[in-house]
């Protein structure tokens, strides 16, 4: 239900169960994404922010999407630096995954880090991940702009975001 748009107050109603119930078995979660492929033509890459306990506390995720398949290949939690764009192309490298190229849009972060790459650079080459981002902000209550639900702590924060992927992923939890 949480990759849903249904905040842990809503599940505890629906369930008949604590508060504290739910966000333990969030907390046990165990949900990892791999990739299904070895090798891509093509991925997006794009940051997005959330926040944790108040809006200040931005919390940014930088991730690689895989247009033709719909898939969230791999992601990384950072500040919205260079380092974390770093993080994200070692963390590629470091499963094995090769594409042919890969697109960003046109922050100074992502020409640094995947400069060695076949990178095409440009806001038309991203459409997918953007329209990802969308569907991430439609189905993580989390992630939305302008919300009443929000995490507490990074901890649950980053387990909720992985329950998200997985299902994104493999359509089931």
């Amino acid at each position: 239900m949480m990759v849903r748009g249904i905040g842990v107050r809503d599940i505890s109603v629906i369930e008949g169960i604590s508060i504290v119930k739910v966000l333990s078995v969030l907390v046990k979660s165990c949900y990892v994404i791999k990739p299904k492929q070895q090798h891509y033509n093509s991925l997006e890459v794009d940051e997005f922010w959330t926040y944790v306990g108040k809006k200040k506390n931005k919390v940014w995720l930088i991730y690689a999407y895989d247009r033709d398949s719909g898939e969230i290949v791999s992601f990384v939690w950072g500040k919205r630096d260079v380092k974390t764009a770093k993080k994200l192309r070692k963390k590629l490298l470091a499963a094995g995954i090769g594409y042919d190229r890969i697109c960003t849009d046109n922050w100074e972060s992502f020409i640094i880090a995947f400069r060695s790459d076949n990178h095409i650079i440009g806001k038309r080459h991203t459409v997918g991940i953007e329209g990802n981002n969308c569907r991430l902000r439609h189905r993580i209550r989390r992630a939305f702009r302008k919300t009443c639900c929000f995490s507490k702590i990074i901890r649950n924060h980053l387990k909720a975001f992985n329950l998200a992927f997985f299902y994104i992923n493999f359509g089931y939890v």
